[in-house]
């Protein structure tokens, strides 16, 4: 029984405690970002910071999640930065996912809203040839506004999709390669949804494999990755099947909602209510920060 225990370790992949690194302690469920990694008790422990600038330390080693898949934390070698691949870039410094604090180096450097480490002055790349789609107008202006900084180095271009419907033509019509890659982020893909099957589907077509990566959250509507206290409210309305999301949410908030005019009045207030990847719930997070690794490998 030792031994298959010892190999089912082996199996689970190592990751660098690098800070900025978002993780998930199995046992207690505490979520947090790496601050660091230190000597405690003749142990070596990892420090979290969560979302509300709580920390809290555990033992370095098995028994944590990232982004949803178990890992074996381990000590950073030493030196190491947090970028992408490990070696510093011009413009931002991004761990993977969502990162939290300041730099420790010194001297605090600036963050962009989706809490990467800023280079100011830094000049903004030509636009690749992949893309990142979105089903919405509300999705990409969402992600303008949080990870806007790090797109615009990395030459990333967030396109909406207007609706999730005919992605399989959309894919066809782009012809996805090894060098014109797509992220497609889409609402409410859970197991059984309409965006499942739209999904499986188009993950079907010619050129998909390996060039196409198909995520989501959720959220029935990007509004409700928005944390909700931020709009005073401790959880999102629930509205009815059958009524329009947007509409049945307006309504229930007593806001104006019968126009389009209503609506997009009511959008802008939520997203002015947007200051960083703070605002966000960590379930969109993730997908955003592993779509723009996906489309930005190599």
């Amino acid at each position: 029984m030792e031994e298959r225990r010892r190999a089912q370790y082996r199996e689970i992949p190592k990751r660098p405690a690098e800070t900025g690194l978002v993780v998930e302690d199995t046992a207690s469920g505490w979520v947090g970002a790496v601050l660091g990694v230190e000597a405690a008790g003749g142990m070596h422990v990892v420090r979290l910071e969560d979302r509300h600038g709580r920390t809290r330390s555990f033992p370095l080693g098995h028994g944590f999640l990232c982004e949803g898949e178990p890992v074996e934390l381990i000590a950073p070698t030493p030196g190491a930065g947090t970028t992408r691949s490990g070696t510093a870039q011009s413009g931002t410094a991004r761990s993977g996912t969502a990162r939290s604090g300041t730099a420790r180096s010194g001297t605090a450097r600036r963050r962009t809203a989706s809490g990467s480490l800023a280079v100011d002055g830094a000049r903004a790349r030509t636009a690749r040839a992949s893309r990142i789609w979105v089903e919405g107008l509300h999705d990409a202006e969402l992600i303008e506004k949080v990870w806007g900084e790090d797109l615009s180095l990395e030459g990333v271009v967030v396109e909406p999709l207007h609706g999730a419907d005919d992605l399989t033509g959309a894919l066809a019509e782009f012809e996805p390669s090894a060098q014109r890659r797509v992220g497609v982020l889409l609402d409410h893909l859970v197991p059984g949804s309409k965006e499942s099957q739209i999904a499986e589907a188009a993950m079907r077509s010619p050129g998909a494999r390996g060039n196409v990566l198909i995520l989501g959250h959720p959220y029935v509507d990007v509004w409700q990755a928005v944390r909700p206290e931020r709009l005073g409210l401790q959880a999102w309305p629930q509205v009815p099947r059958g009524t329009d999301i947007k509409v049945g949410t307006l309504q229930a908030l007593g806001w104006p909602h019968r126009t389009r005019a209503d609506i997009a009045q009511g959008w802008r207030r939520i997203l002015g209510s947007v200051r960083s990847y703070a605002d966000l719930e960590a379930s969109l997070l993730g997908r955003v920060e592993e779509l723009i690794d996906f489309v930005t490998a190599g």
